[in-house]
């Protein structure tokens, strides 16, 4: 550990020019012609080829499908789903066990960690989306402010006539006074069990989607101004807590392929950026509205529209420079929208390419993450042989509908969001625990919209060592407190009794899952966090005791060695 004692425990301060704006863009010598086949981008040679070099990352359609058979036929095997089940069991026994022999053990050494403590471990929200980031209280407060000193700028043009912030609040007949956190109405209530539609419509501030154009929008008529100020007030209290990080989610739709370039330019005009947040791209499954709105021919201009301006960032930087500089500080690509909705679509062998997609139904979930998947390993492999940061593909998966969607997620996600149906499937469930893919839970938001808090399988989950972090996923619509993420654990605390080491275990699995760089997480989980087992584990940083991960990594070692009838060396 002799690196460890060298590694400071904060990184480096950021440079004053942190988009790199000062910084000369990359050329490149070679660059490539860009096509596109059955709903994936193409790297083509001169000879109008593929590159040989990215071939080997070109997955077929057929290979997925054959894969998720295989895995369906596996979750639906009766001994297999015995002998998943009570390994699974085992480990939840085994971890009650080890809690009663060691959990004494387990305080004394975190007491004698000098200064560190559950407040002052670096803890990241895995799951959040940024036009929900901010607390009901704070959005008031900010609507309330802009009333007030902005009244007479222009904020939307209706009908060729320029509306300003004043008459908008008059003609919805409200006064800054008479506006209530009540009135605003933006908060999860009872009615909204099962209902994802009553959900959506709780962005709507005071139900208008006119107010969350105006305040929670990238690209309106004052061009995100308003959004991008109080995400930077969100920054800012994220900042000022030190050891809380963030993912939020930003949209990009598909509609069109400037879509991109919009969301760059908003990000670095405004300058939206902090040491404390790696952005992701969440991409909403709305085919079909689109469609039925003929504002797409067929789904590959979907994909077009998503994937081209990456890959032409990657092939040439000066075609896309603020892109190029925005892309530094996002980690991965989200699937998002209500899983819950029935597919009337299945995706198989007979299902139409992308540009032959003209169906008026959504494809099914399975489908949208294959073509994403498809698209997001070459263009990792692309940027990679560039020198450029790469996309981790982590969906919403699991929160309802059905449990092919977890197959899916497990064939080509590195992490997912919810992960609840697992609770439902014991192949699934052993098979997340031995790959160790990151689950990012919200116990709040499922109350709210999927399963009661006490049913919630996170508990169960964290016994049993799968990879879960806790999140926070609409701070807006469900948490009460400034601090949403702490609110989140000091909730599951209470209701599941957890210990001190359970926490910490839970944030420092947050980090790992999260997109943040190899040299910031160096420094918040020590130099060899990368290792297994205790040599990976630098206790004055993460505060989890040795023991812990100790009995995590023998655990899973034993689960291995019963599972390839090998012995212990």
């Amino acid at each position: 550990m002799l690196g460890a004692a060298n590694t400071s425990f904060h990184p480096p301060e950021p440079p004053v020019d942190h988009w790199g704006l000062d910084t000369p863009l990359p050329t490149f010598p070679v660059t490539y012609t860009l096509g596109r086949k059955h709903g994936v981008t193409q790297i083509l040679g001169e000879d109008g080829k593929v590159v040989e070099t990215f071939r080997p990352y070109y997955i077929s359609k057929d290979k997925f499908l054959k894969d998720t058979e295989r895995m369906i036929t596996m979750i639906t095997d009766g001994p297999l789903k015995s002998f998943c089940y009570r390994r699974l069991k085992y480990l939840e026994n085994k971890f009650q066990l080890h809690v009663l022999l060691n959990e004494l053990r387990e305080l004394h050494e975190q007491k004698s960690v000098p200064h560190r403590d559950f407040y002052n471990i670096r803890k990241v929200d895995t799951h959040i989306h940024a036009a929900s980031s901010m607390n009901q209280k704070h959005l008031l407060r900010f609507i309330k402010k802009k009333m007030k000193t902005e009244a007479d700028t222009v904020v939307l043009e209706k009908n060729g006539r320029k509306v300003t912030m004043h008459e908008v609040f008059t003609n919805l007949g409200i006064t800054a006074y008479d506006m209530s956190v009540d009135m605003l109405d933006v908060h999860a209530d009872r009615n909204m069990f099962h209902r994802f539609d009553k959900f959506n419509a709780k962005y709507n501030p005071v139900g208008e989607s006119t107010l969350r154009e105006i305040f929670i929008k990238t690209d309106n008529y004052v061009n995100g101004k308003y959004f991008a100020e109080v995400l930077k007030e969100v920054l800012s209290d994220l900042e000022d807590s030190k050891y809380q990080q963030a993912e939020p989610r930003l949209s990009i739709y598909g509609r069109s392929k400037d879509e991109w370039d919009k969301l760059a330019k908003w990000a670095i005009s405004h300058d939206v950026w902090s040491s404390n947040v790696m952005w992701m791209v969440q991409i909403p499954r709305l085919y079909d509205i689109y469609k039925a709105k003929n504002m797409i021919k067929n789904f590959d201009v979907i994909l077009d529209n998503i994937f081209t301006p990456l890959f032409e960032v990657t092939n040439d930087p000066s075609s896309h420079p603020e892109l190029y500089r925005f892309l530094q500080v996002v980690s991965g690509l989200d699937s998002v929208d209500d899983e819950s909705k029935h597919e009337y679509v299945q995706f198989d062998r007979t299902t139409a390419q992308p540009e032959n997609y003209v169906d008026s139904e959504n494809p099914p979930y399975s489908y949208y993450l294959y073509y994403m998947y498809a698209n997001i390993t070459v263009l990792n492999a692309f940027r990679r042989s560039r020198g450029m940061n790469t996309f981790a593909l982590r969906p919403h998966c699991g929160e309802a509908g059905h449990v092919n969607h977890l197959v899916a997620g497990y064939l080509t996600s590195e992490s997912i969001s919810h992960g609840l149906l697992l609770r439902k499937v014991p192949v699934l469930q052993y098979l997340f625990y031995l790959t160790q893919m990151g689950i990012a839970m919200s116990p709040l938001s499922n109350n709210s919209l999927f399963i009661s808090y006490n049913r919630n399988p996170l508990p169960e989950y964290l016994m049993k060592g799968l990879n879960v972090s806790l999140s926070t996923d609409d701070p807006l619509q469900f948490h009460f407190t400034k601090e949403a993420l702490m609110e989140e654990f000091s909730i599951a605390a209470q209701v599941w009794k957890l210990s001190s080491c359970d926490m910490c275990e839970l944030a420092r699995n947050s980090v790992l899952q999260s997109g943040f760089e190899d040299k910031v997480k160096i420094h918040w989980l020590g130099p060899s966090y990368r290792e297994e087992g205790v040599t990976g584990n630098d206790v004055s940083r993460t505060n989890v005791p040795d023991i812990r991960v100790s009995y995590r990594y023998e655990a899973m070692v034993d689960e291995l060695t019963n599972l390839f009838r090998t012995k212990h060396l």
